[in-house]
């Protein structure tokens, strides 16, 4: 089997630069032939392919690659106890929801089928987040091997299939209506269904090595390269809500064809290429900087319009760079990534400030990013899809470029605005994440914001795509460099793999970490050859130190960097990182007008909130200020919202209260409360209350 894919895979693509130039088609050099293609699918049926093909693990311009899914497994403490909730909570009860009446995403497969009269419900993109939940259960699954888990699946798979068109095409929200023609409008996010079928479908046969569910991808692509490829006008500025970019490369990774790498290539090559008009496929909006289509992804500088559309498009193009290393394509990303991280993102990873705005080029924009700096609170919208999705980039871009700072942001998305999008219990969900809510203004909430967690949301792309993530997320504590593991983020787990010269590795990590910062790891059995093992020292961890066998490692512990100690390992060596867990008050740059005197408390990776509950009854979050000389300390406090550490100290509560809307001022009146701060995500899990992460600083109390 290898030798039959992997000389397939280890192919450079040279790439499309120009839309104007012709996209390989049909028996033309660049395509695997129909019988080589048979060969390859025919072979995988009876072969588990996950260590074969691991995501990039083929890809040639990757400088940390991917480990299999399934060779990290959590033991212990945060992201142990988040994957069990997954296990035996999330993704159970989501598949009741949209297996069910409710959700009635199955049904609309049904339907689509001919298994079941009725009429499709959910949004347009709700075959989509079928796809991600059915991606969760896999990773699931790959840890656990529950067959119940797989049988379900297969039963899905196969209504899935009857479903499908004979030339490949799969929307139910389109062929379930008799008005509704393909391709005809923007709106039905027919791309968007595409990528995540086809993702989804490469994760099912990575881990079960079975070609139900990629047979069904294989043709719907098929189907895309033969309605795509030919360039028709009609289409050109089609391919919004990009994810069928990352869909189509991991379908080119999984089956060895470059079609589908050329028409993945294709679509980042037709953004800003067209005049911006309203037309027959754009209308009821989605035009110009809402979705990236005014400015050429290469000579793009800021990130614009939809935050989740903007986020896809970059991440697929990380993966395009995987394959064909563009120089330019890349040089594009590391500015949008700069722009997006250090001038348009919040202090808890959170991206996509606003829910309705104007961009830069006066185009409407919602679930959006808008200018740089600005940053209000209250308002801000950070749909938690657009903060997984900046998590999402940051790791492909950690792989292409084997730089901490992107692990750095992963880790903060994943503690913080990602999590925040889910209930401890795990039934509820959030979709917009501001870092203020009040009971101050009666204000109007939309569909897709709450003072509380839902336990539905009509527009249900949020919840499944966060339980996906928690699934999946012990594949992105490890990645294989040319010579030895990087350990990109922390938690107590067993790993199990192999690097890239195939020899075996494993190593058992122990920690309580985000509390404590006391993180080991043993070597249970590696290569007698030297090789190198690099430990993310975090940009916030001043005075990091690293030892192992508990003398000095001799290495660099620079906080933004990985620390790379390189020797010849033995059974039951123990590397030791210690990183400073200080509390640490965190301002905003001069340009945030909204944070201007104000502070958010960190602690680690974790971001802290004041919250109403841990207030005196009848006083608001607006009336707290903090002073300089709030003694703020921490404590870990296992049985307080699934385990936390809280952060105790004083706070000035403002006693002198005006209505008017602006007041002359006079000496303010306080008095002074002990009081506790709870992490961002941890929020709202109390009953209903108000909650800020910015508060207003006293530097002198008396």
């Amino acid at each position: 089997m290898h030798k039959l894919i992997l000389p397939l895979l280890g192919f450079v693509f040279l790439g499309l630069t120009s839309c104007e130039q012709p996209v390989a088609t049909g028996s033309e050099a660049i395509t695997p032939t129909k019988d080589l293609n048979s060969e390859i699918r025919a072979a995988a049926k009876n072969t588990n392919l996950s260590r074969a093909i691991v995501g990039n693990t083929n890809s040639p311009h990757v400088k940390l690659k991917s480990i299999p899914i399934g060779d990290c497994r959590w033991t212990e403490g945060f992201w142990a106890d988040k994957f069990e909730v997954a296990e035996k909570v999330m993704v159970p009860h989501m598949g009741s929801l949209l297996t069910g009446d409710i959700g009635h995403s199955l049904n609309n497969f049904k339907i689509a089928a001919g298994l079941k009269e009725g009429k499709h419900k959910g949004m347009f993109w709700h075959d989509g987040d079928f796809y991600k939940w059915m991606e969760a259960a896999m990773y699931v699954y790959a840890i656990n091997r529950d067959q119940k888990i797989l049988d379900e699946l297969d039963e899905y798979i196969d209504i899935i299939g009857k479903a499908q068109e004979p030339d490949g095409y799969l929307q139910t929200q389109v062929t379930t209506r008799d008005n509704v023609g393909r391709y005809e409008n923007r709106k039905f996010h027919e791309m968007y269904n595409s990528g995540h079928l086809m993702t989804s479908a490469v994760i099912h046969h990575r881990v079960t090595g079975q070609t139900n569910f990629l047979d069904i991808a294989v043709k719907h692509a098929d189907h895309l390269v033969k309605t795509f490829s030919p360039q028709p006008k009609e289409l050109a500025r089609f391919g919004f809500n990009q994810t069928q970019i990352m869909g189509l490369v991991e379908m080119y990774r999984e089956t060895g064809d470059k079609r589908y790498l050329a028409l993945a290539e294709q679509f980042i090559n037709a953004r800003g290429k067209s005049k911006v008009v309203v037309d027959e496929t754009t209308r009821y909006g989605h035009i110009g900087d809402m979705v990236q289509e005014r400015t050429p992804l290469r000579e793009e500088t800021e990130a614009v319009g939809h935050a989740v559309l903007a986020l896809y498009f970059y991440a697929g193009a990380a993966d395009v760079y995987a394959e064909t290393g563009e120089q330019a394509l890349v040089d594009a990303l590391d500015r949008l990534w700069d722009n997006v991280a250090n001038k348009k993102m919040y202090v808890t990873g959170a991206v996509g400030q606003t829910h309705h705005g104007v961009s830069s080029h006066n185009d409407m924009v919602h679930e959006a990013f808008i200018n740089d700096y600005m940053m209000p609170n209250a308002t801000a919208y950070n749909e938690t899809c657009a903060n997984i999705c900046n998590a999402m980039f940051s790791y492909r871009m950690l792989g292409v470029k084997g730089e901490a700072k992107h692990a750095d942001l992963m880790e903060l998305v994943l503690f913080n605005s990602a999590l925040s999008g889910i209930s401890i219990e795990g039934k509820d969900y959030f979709y917009a994440n501001p870092l203020r809510m009040t009971n101050a203004a009666n204000r109007d909430y939309s569909s897709t914001e709450s003072r509380d967690r839902e336990p539905y949301i009509e527009c249900f792309c949020c919840p499944p795509n966060l339980v996906r993530t928690i699934a999946k997320v012990s594949g992105w504590a490890y990645s294989l460099s040319e010579n030895g593991v990087s350990v990109n983020l922390y938690g107590g787990n067993e790993l199990n793999t192999k690097l890239t010269d195939g020899s075996v590795l494993k190593l058992t990590q122990k920690t309580n970490y985000p509390w404590e910062g006391s993180i080991s790891l043993t070597i249970d059995e590696a290569k007698a050859e030297a090789f190198d093992l690099m430990l993310r020292i975090p940009e916030w961890a001043a005075g990091a130190q690293v030892q192992v066998n508990g003398k000095s490692a001799g290495v660099a512990a620079e906080p933004g960097t990985f620390a790379t100690i390189n020797r010849a390992w033995k059974k039951g060596d123990v590397v030791t990182l210690e990183l400073p867990m200080d509390i640490h008050l965190v301002e905003g740059h001069n340009l945030i007008e909204e944070v201007r005197n104000q502070v958010a408390v960190k602690r680690g990776p974790v971001v802290y909130c004041l919250e109403t509950p841990d207030l005196p009854a009848g006083r608001s979050i607006l009336d707290a200020y903090l002073p300089a000389d709030a003694g703020l300390k921490a404590t870990y406090k296992p049985e307080m919202l699934g385990g936390i550490t809280e952060i105790r100290g004083d706070l000035l509560l403002r006693k002198d209260k005006k209505e008017g809307m602006y007041n002359v001022l006079e000496k303010p009146e306080f008095e002074r409360r002990k009081t506790s701060l709870v992490p961002y995500f941890a929020w709202s899990n109390r009953g209903e209350a108000e909650m800020t992460v910015w508060l207003p600083m006293i530097w002198q109390t008396k």
